[in-house]
């Protein structure tokens, strides 16, 4: 069973997410869900535990009870990851190198840049924020940075937001972000026969 990592940031469009971790956990994929703490804002952890069968990561910190490095072995088990939604943070975040929370460092040890390691796997950001915010330059300068390092990305909608301006940045359509990422395990089953 391949194993998808959905990471949780902190947007209104965070309840997307939650359907996002359906339809791949239906289509029979594995989901591990880490969410950061200003997601939890939004949504609550139960509602991915609820859907997903499997204990939601909010910590860096919690305690564990066996020789596990938690964000290490959340990388090595993920076949990829899903940010969705991803904010202007964390895209800021990855593109400089920072890693201060789960979510950024599991994302960190994934690489992201497939083909470069071979311990590097996909990582698919699917951007939510505000139209002014998606067209700021240093937002597009940091998207243009991760692309380049092999990052994909599902490009937020045009559409009505949550603070009422109409604009681009809102995130995709759950399905779209699904179909993604299962094209993405798909295409890697294949591969791999």
């Amino acid at each position: 069973m391949k194993n998808v990592l959905l990471g949780v940031t902190g947007s209104i469009a965070a309840y997307k997410a939650a359907e996002i971790a359906r339809l791949l956990v239906k289509r029979g994929f594995s989901v591990n869900v880490i969410m950061t703490k200003s997601s939890e804002r939004f949504i609550t952890p139960l509602t991915f535990q609820t859907l997903t069968k499997h204990k939601v990561y909010t910590d860096m910190f919690e305690e564990i009870f066996y020789e596990d490095v938690r964000h290490i072995s959340l990388a090595k088990n993920a076949d990829i990851a899903v940010v969705a939604p991803a904010t202007a943070n964390i895209i800021g975040k990855l593109a400089s190198g920072i890693a201060d929370d789960m979510l950024s460092t599991v994302l960190m040890a994934m690489g992201g840049n497939p083909g470069g390691n071979p311990a590097d796997k996909p990582i698919i950001i699917c951007p939510a924020m505000n139209t002014a915010m998606w067209d700021n330059k240093i937002v597009q300068d940091n998207i243009k940075k991760l692309r380049g390092r092999g990052f994909l990305f599902v490009e937020p909608e045009e559409s009505e937001l949550a603070c009422g301006d109409t604009g681009r940045g809102a995130l995709a359509e759950a399905d779209a972000i699904a179909d993604a990422a299962i094209a993405l395990l798909e295409k890697s089953v294949n591969t791999n026969k």
